[in-house]
């Protein structure tokens, strides 16, 4: 069965570690991923990412996903909703698996996969809004954040020159 899923790869100037916290821990979720979080690294704990701080609970991003398995430092899994635009399939959790592979010391390896979709049409939407999200403002945001240090959320940055970075596998 060939499964419908999210997939890329990126090579980070970063140590296997470093990647590691950035996605595992709520000050490395703030450096690059979103402006707010909640963060609980164990199986079944929050992994909440809030893109609208501004709007009502239940409207502000990725909340009440959840850890769903780890091992420190080359694997992280959570679930993952679709955004209030989609308000349709918001419900419909789905799967994101970050592997890490050490290059060396001062390089990392990420794959990237996000699966769950089925065969719902309902859902080709969402596939699609989430290639662009990932693809282009999550994953070179990631790569902005190791060249450049933290997001600052005031400000806009340009991640044409990270894009390339991203590939589809």
């Amino acid at each position: 069965m060939n499964e419908r899923a999210i997939q890329f790869q990126i090579e980070l100037d970063a140590a296997i570690e470093t990647v590691w916290a950035a996605w595992t821990t709520e000050e490395g979720v703030l450096s690059f991923f979103s402006p707010a979080c909640k963060v609980e690294l164990s199986p079944g704990g929050s992994y909440e990412i809030f893109f609208d701080t501004d709007s009502p609970a239940g409207q502000r991003g990725g909340e009440e996903m959840i850890v769903l398995a780890f091992q420190a430092p080359s694997m992280f899994s959570f679930t993952w909703n679709a955004p209030p635009s989609l308000a349709e399939v918001r419900d419909q959790r789905s799967h994101v698996t970050i592997r890490l592979e050490a290059i060396d010391e001062d390089k990392t390896r990420l794959y990237f996969r996000e699966d769950g979709y089925g065969e719902d049409g309902r859902l080709d939407e969402r596939f699609e809004y989430f290639i662009n999200a990932w693809g282009k403002v999550v994953l070179p945001r990631l790569a902005y954040r190791f060249a450049n240090g933290p997001v600052d959320w005031t400000q806009k940055i340009d991640l044409e020159p990270y894009q390339p970075l991203v590939k589809s596998i």
